[in-house]
């Protein structure tokens, strides 16, 4: 398609940022209201829900979302989204029950995969390669604005309006957004699908989710015989799902797009993202405010400092690639900020001064960031447009998965350590940073020094997932973004020609 006026480009960046913002902003805006929530609601058993289910629902649609973006159009897919999450966000806040804000949350997330998705795709379909990075950068921000804003401004919403307000914020600006994407965001000719590979979409789907109930259920003792269960029928359904994919005249993750190394490096990276940062950020509160004995507020600044790292870095990356048309250099270093800071980490005694390990940390998602949104629009331009959402499905899902698996598994190791390492005094279970502050001193070390021990093997393993992304942006091919607005064509003889060397 012809390349966009000025104006309407510009137009469809802001309405694609604010639904993207909108998407994330509901993995992080609902963490603060959870308790108020399930004590209107009379379910505490189920609360963990309203998150699980959102993240698995977005998780679990990209492949099936990104083929449709493909075949009959992004601009319907993402329209349909929006509307889809609006409604959804509109039934959350009446819920009454439970089971209701579950399922409402269930199509919010489902919705929220569409709209992640294709704004990365219609971003993809409208821009050069050259182009695509900064663009690309700029909507990737959103992620990392809704985690340093969602969760205070979720507890505003709910102390002053009610929790329901969370949920009803997204209306008027979701309206907003969507009155501007009818008229920014452009029709995009739809591919030709022979065949839906709907026997790749339920064992994937099948997969995925007996993997996350393995993961939420690992570290419940009571769980375990069901634990296995799950990992069991996860990695049948994975076996069958890759047995379906090789069989497939359209599958949903075309495989022999990984014979393209740029794509096979692209996808690793992204996933090293997830396992080695999205993995880790989750914890760090409980990390600061045990081996640190810092309040729950100052405990904040830590992985503020991560994030407001990997937002700059995010930016100014995404803005040089386009400026000089070079990559490669991005995710080394990156990678190599990660593992060393993170190594860092693994070493730092406790008792430092806070401003130490938000240094650090700041230096590792400067490292995350300088690749976080760039690889993605490396990737696209590897593949043809007509692939183009399908393989930024593929992209997210590796990442989305790896954070989702690797934080489960440190919430294991975490919560069994501190228990064998704590002396018989002091009960795990009842183990509030609180109570270690209203301690005397010789607890308070103890427990910071038992934080420190069961926290310094899982950043050093961490650190090594970064040394290995290391290696492979070594493997990443040499090349420049081409400023042309039409890609170079790739035949169906051969769909992993490169478009970026």
């Amino acid at each position: 398609m012809p390349p966009l006026s000025t104006l309407r480009l510009r137009l469809l960046v802001v309405s694609l940022l604010t639904v993207s913002f909108l998407g994330a902003l509901d993995h992080t805006i609902v963490s603060t209201s959870l308790a108020t929530i399930a004590g209107e609601l009379g379910a505490l058993e189920h609360m963990g829900w309203v998150v699980v289910g959102y993240t698995l629902a977005s998780t679990v649609l990209l492949p099936v979302l990104g083929k449709l973006g493909d075949v009959v159009g992004p601009r319907a897919v993402f329209l349909t989204s929006l509307v889809v999450f609006l409604a959804a966000s509109l039934a959350c806040g009446f819920a009454q029950t439970m089971p209701w804000l579950i399922v409402a949350r269930v199509l919010q997330g489902m919705s929220s995969a569409g709209l992640q998705l294709m704004s990365q795709t219609i971003i993809a379909q409208v821009t050069s390669p050259r182009e695509r990075p900064k663009y690309m950068a700029v909507i990737g921000a959103a992620f990392p604005i809704a985690i340093l804003i969602g969760p205070v401004l979720g507890g505003l919403i709910t102390d002053f309006w009610g929790w329901q307000w969370v949920f009803w914020v997204n209306i008027p600006i979701g309206v907003a957004a969507l009155a501007l994407a009818i008229v920014a965001v452009p029709h995009i000719a739809p591919g030709v699908l022979r065949r839906f590979d709907v026997a790749g979409a339920m064992t994937f789907t099948a997969a995925l989710v007996a993997l996350v109930l393995a993961v939420s259920w690992m570290s419940d003792p009571a769980l375990r015989a069901a634990t296995v269960v799950a990992l069991a029928a996860s990695i049948v359904s994975f076996a069958a799902f890759l047995l379906a994919e090789m069989r497939a005249e359209e599958p949903i993750v075309p495989l022999r797009f990984f014979a393209n190394r740029t794509i096979a490096v692209g996808t690793a990276l992204s996933a090293i993202i997830g396992v080695g940062l999205f993995s880790i950020t989750a914890y760090l509160p409980t990390y600061v405010q045990m081996a640190y004995q810092t309040t729950a507020t100052v405990s904040g600044l830590v992985p503020i400092a991560t994030v407001f790292g990997m937002l700059l870095a995010n930016l100014s990356t995404g803005f040089l690639a386009s400026r000089t048309g070079g990559y490669r250099i991005y995710p080394i270093v990156g990678t190599a900020l990660g593992a060393i800071g993170l190594a860092v980490m693994a070493f730092l005694p406790v008792g430092l001064p806070l401003w130490v390990p938000m240094s650090v940390m700041f230096v590792v998602g400067i490292g995350t960031g300088s690749f976080m949104s760039l690889i993605v629009a490396v990737v696209q331009s590897a593949v043809p447009r007509s692939a183009t959402g399908t393989i930024t499905a593929t992209v997210n899902i590796v990442r989305q998965v790896g954070a989702t698996v690797t934080t489960a598994v440190i919430g294991g190791v975490v919560g069994f350590g501190v228990a064998a390492l704590l002396p018989a005094g002091l009960d795990a279970t009842a183990l509030t940073p609180q109570l270690v502050q209203a301690s005397d001193a010789a607890v308070q070390a103890e427990v910071a020094g038992i934080y420190r021990d069961v926290f310094a093997p899982v950043f050093a393993a961490l650190a090594i997932a970064y040394a290995v992304g290391f290696v492979v942006a070594l493997l990443m091919p040499a090349g420049r973004l081409s400023d042309e607005h039409d890609a170079v064509p790739a035949t169906e003889s051969d769909p992993t020609a490169s478009v970026t060397a």
